[in-house]
């Protein structure tokens, strides 16, 4: 189920529809009411690295993922 991003011509406001069928199209804007928000161009990102062996084996991301090959940046889930 995609989500679309949307802008409002009059207000100016910017939101985001999780569209499940394509009845899930916005007819108004939620802040102010006008009609026929402009349907935006929305950015994404995809990650299809694998974990390293040494972060599978942490038992938790806080504890010990700070020290050794994951400490040294190849841990995609320490920030």
């Amino acid at each position: 189920m995609p989500i679309y991003e949307y802008q409002c011509g009059k207000c100016g406001y910017e939101f985001e529809v999780l569209h499940r069928t394509a009845s899930d199209t916005p007819k108004t804007c939620p802040q102010c009411g006008a009609r026929k928000p402009v349907k935006g161009f929305s950015a994404f990102a995809v990650s299809a690295r694998d974990p390293s062996p040494q972060c599978q084996a942490c038992p938790t991301a806080a504890s010990s993922c700070a020290s050794g090959q994951c400490g040294a940046g190849g841990c995609p889930y320490s920030g």
